[in-house]
């Protein structure tokens, strides 16, 4: 037995998971795929410690994320921004999950679309 919440797996008897307070399933629904959908930039900052704080944050969850340019070796001509990239279904959970990380340093902007 599965939760669905957290994934998690129980032995045979338990039909709640005593975490997330759901009923367990036999299977677990398929993941979805989101390795072929597009990729938007929602986030650029100049400071590495935004990005640590945005890595602490979507590390836990399922939402799936890259960063573009993490080791600020990118001058084109000037010296680049990281980027957050996250799969566009997957936008909106983002922003809210950030939204209150009071992310207040120079240079940070929040894409809005």
């Amino acid at each position: 037995m599965f939760c669905p919440e957290c994934k998690a797996e129980y032995i045979e008897g338990i039909t709640v998971c005593p975490d997330c307070r759901v009923p367990l399933v036999a299977v677990l629904p398929p993941e979805p795929d989101h390795t072929s959908e597009k990729l938007v930039c929602i986030l650029t900052t100049f400071n590495a410690g935004d990005v640590a704080l945005i890595r602490s944050i979507l590390e836990g969850t399922e939402i799936l994320y890259t960063f573009e340019g993490e080791t600020f070796n990118e001058i084109y001509p000037l010296v680049q921004p990281v980027r957050l990239f996250v799969p566009e279904s997957q936008a909106a959970s983002v922003k809210e999950l950030l939204k209150d990380a009071q992310i207040h340093f120079l240079g940070v902007s929040m894409n809005e679309d």
